[in-house]
């Protein structure tokens, strides 16, 4: 059984998420777009499913050093806890800061700043590869001996706490701007407004912000979102859109000094015969956010569809421990493949219709697989059977209407 604090939290994102509606609705504010919240949370899910395989390695070496290399064992108790969580998060700053000033670690961060939105959901939006970049920076705390388990506490703890500070619903929170992260300190950290880039790196504490020069306060509100929007509701090109985009600079670099320099610069770094550092720049006046529209059919189907998928990913991370390998990959994969699909969905791709029946079925042979020993086999067959003809009709009435507008407009 998974007991990481993140994974116990789901529902109580989604509940507060629906709070944040209300309280946004109240304040007038437009807050949320389902395609950029759903992509917001695709990205959560499959760097959590992915985790699954990734954070095997991180903990494990962590573990290594703690039982081999440690000066000292420190004890678990409530006092040396806090003072992790404090280490912790100092180790944070830094890995998170470092995140937007070496271009190749940037690769494993820009898919949290690239929605255009500022929402609740845009705390789910995490990389898959981030961890890969991060995890070195905190064996100095194996070195000091904390423990592994209190390691896993605290890094969910402050990863719970950095979720209520993604909102616009909440405004300046008074004393504890002095050496709390706050809504307002870390919607400064997502502007993509020049003054605001690479500001704000603290997770739970902002005095490391204002030990170490990057603090800035909110002034006007931010432009969010990354200076080359990624412009796509598919998780995987988020992920991997960055690193597509360095492969082909670096085909540009002709000497190896260069493309190393050109990896661990900042990030828009560029030999001087190639024209240099490219600053950010300001906010085009006419800047639009990037979006699409699909019939309101579509997107109520992609919700309903969402519901489905979220139960099995929560099952799956809760219970990943009690899976063999093989259910781990084909789980992993069958999420992955669904929340790509979601994307051609919104995104009005050609392949998206017989590339979705095809994973509404596998979806089902996937779960009968996993559930056909906890319940009677016609119960199984008979709601699975319900779920695909249901999928299925709803995908046909919304290719009949696209044909009759279709036709109305001709």
């Amino acid at each position: 059984m998974n007991l990481s604090p993140v994974v116990i939290a789901i529902p109580m994102y989604f509940i507060l998420m629906a709070i944040e509606m209300i309280a946004l609705r109240f304040q007038k504010h437009p807050g949320y777009r389902i395609n950029d919240a759903i992509t917001n949370i695709n990205c959560g899910v499959v760097s959590q499913v992915t985790g699954v395989f990734i954070k095997v390695l991180s903990i494990g070496i962590y573990v290594l050093i703690y039982e081999n290399l440690a000066v000292y064992h420190i004890p678990n108790n409530v006092w040396t806890f806090l003072l992790l969580f404090f280490l912790y998060d100092f180790c944070y700053y830094w890995a998170h800061r470092k995140s937007h000033e070496i271009n190749l670690f940037w690769g494993g961060h820009v898919v949290h700043h690239s929605s255009e939105e500022y929402n609740l959901s845009v705390a789910l939006r995490q990389s898959s590869t981030q961890t890969i970049w991060t995890f070195f920076f905190y064996f100095p705390l194996a070195l000091l001996g904390f423990d592994p388990v209190m390691l896993i506490l605290a890094s969910g703890i402050n990863l719970l706490y950095q979720f209520w500070i993604h909102t616009e619903a909440i405004d300046r929170m008074g004393f504890l701007e002095k050496f709390m992260n706050t809504p307002s300190h870390h919607r400064v950290h997502h502007g993509r407004n020049p003054k605001y880039i690479d500001k704000n790196h603290a997770g739970t504490f902002i005095i490391f912000d204002k030990w170490f020069g990057t603090f800035k306060e909110e002034e006007e509100k931010p432009i969010y979102g990354i200076t080359t929007p990624v412009k796509s509701w598919n998780p995987v090109w988020v992920n991997l859109a960055h690193y597509a985009n360095m492969k082909e600079e670096l085909k540009m670099i002709p000497n190896w000094s260069d493309r190393v320099k050109y990896l661990f610069y900042k990030p828009g770094w560029l030999p001087d015969y190639l024209g240099g550092y490219r600053a950010p720049k300001e906010v085009e006046a006419d800047f639009q956010k990037f979006d699409t529209v699909v019939p309101p059919s579509l997107n109520w189907y992609v919700f309903a569809q969402y519901i489905f998928v979220l139960v099995l990913t929560g099952l799956f991370l809760f219970k990943v421990d009690s899976f063999t390998w093989l259910p781990k990959v084909l789980v992993t994969a069958l999420i992955i493949w669904t929340t790509v699909s979601f994307s051609g969905v919104f995104e009005k791709r050609n392949w998206y219709l017989p590339q979705e029946v095809l994973r509404i079925l596998a979806f089902s042979g996937v779960v009968f697989f996993l559930i056909q020993s906890l319940l009677p086999l016609p119960i199984i067959v008979g709601a699975l059977s319900a779920y695909s003809l249901a999928s299925f009709f709803w995908l046909w009435k919304n290719q009949q209407l696209k044909s009759q507008i279709h036709s109305i407009s001709l």
